[in-house]
């Protein structure tokens, strides 16, 4: 699994650092970021699905690997 946030729909809500700050974090300005690099855990991956789920702007992209 892969995981993107579109910086330019993220609103700063920051809900999917809360439920996965080992995969998201906050810039300066309070809008998100990934810091997890390459492909996540599969331990991870449900709380990265809920994260996704539950960004108001839907900013997050979750994408299976190949």
């Amino acid at each position: 699994m892969r995981v993107r946030v579109d910086a330019q729909r993220c609103q700063g809500q920051n809900r999917c650092y809360a439920l996965a700050p080992e995969v998201f974090d906050v810039d300066d300005l309070g809008q998100a970021l990934v810091i997890a690099t390459g492909s996540i855990p599969q331990s991870l991956e449900a709380r990265v699905r809920l994260a996704a789920a539950n960004c108001p702007e839907r900013a997050i992209t979750v994408s299976d690997d190949d």
